[in-house]
């Protein structure tokens, strides 16, 4: 897959689911701010400003309570326990469109798509019916902000290893990933890893397929995190930073693993215990 940095996020109902602006003020609603044409009230917090149109005031600030605790949370979940600050001018961003057809119009998107992260912009764009918003969809797109922010933009790496780690701040989808990649194997549906890792997500691509796809991500990021060691993950995230191939920079970190095939084989033998 070849490396986007802005990162088109699947969140499906059916299972797996910049205007850089700075004003001295820590928390609070702020003024209306135009931006070309649109015209977006404003709510800060310590490391966010969020923008938005009609959406309800409770909604807006569950939004603002809920990002504050999942940055805190993610960069832990990771072992990124010195991670930069998004304090004053480097506030991430989140827009909060109306509805769907709001959220459409910003891209060509998926239908499918409920959110979106563009991380070198440190924006999050998204709208309050999006299938699980704040179990799912915010703390999704937090994570693809923070992850590459802390590999770096020369790291390479596969999509289904970033889109795992985006879905293990899930803790629903991750806990589920384990059973739907066993039925998968039960099926000989299952995807290796080098597969996966030649696959282009597109709207074109059918709903089981990507149903899949997800899950595995997420299931093998729990592998890894979880039993390989969180320390581990953070020394490959370090070594990842210089743009080295994935592969060699995975293999150099976990040194029982040769290869993908290796990894993936050690994988398949923990969901079948």
């Amino acid at each position: 897959m070849k490396m986007r940095l802005f990162t088109l996020t699947v969140c499906l109902a059916a299972m797996f689911l910049v205007f850089p602006l700075s004003h001295r003020s820590s928390a609070g609603e702020g003024p209306v701010i135009a931006h070309g044409e649109e015209t977006w009230k404003e709510r800060k917090s310590s490391h966010f400003i969020i923008y938005y149109k009609s959406a309800p005031p409770d909604f807006i600030k569950s939004v603002e309570e809920m990002a504050e605790y999942y940055y805190e949370e993610i960069t832990r979940n990771m072992g990124f326990t010195r991670y930069k600050n998004w304090g004053w001018d480097e506030r991430a961003k989140i827009y909060i469109y109306d509805n769907a057809e709001d959220f459409q119009q910003i891209g060509e998107y998926a239908k499918w798509s409920e959110g979106v992260a563009s991380s070198r912009e440190r924006v999050i764009r998204s709208f309050p019916a999006a299938h699980g918003f704040f179990d799912s969809t915010l703390p999704h797109e937090m994570a693809h902000i923070i992850f590459r922010e802390f590999v770096g933009f020369k790291a390479k790496i596969p999509i289904w290893f970033e889109e795992g780690v985006a879905m293990y701040q899930e803790k629903a989808r991750r806990w589920g990933a384990n059973d739907t990649v066993r039925q998968a194997i039960k099926d000989g549906k299952f995807i290796s890893l080098n597969d996966m890792t030649a696959i282009e997500l597109s709207g074109r691509m059918n709903t089981e397929m990507i149903q899949l796809f997800y899950a595995e991500s997420a299931s093998i990021v729990n592998y890894i995190i979880d039993e390989l060691g969180q320390q581990r993950f953070v020394n490959f995230c370090r070594k990842a930073k210089d743009g080295d191939p994935f592969e060699w920079v995975f293999t150099s970190v976990y040194v029982r693993f040769r290869d993908l095939d290796a990894l993936n084989k050690a994988w398949v033998e923990y969901l079948e215990r």
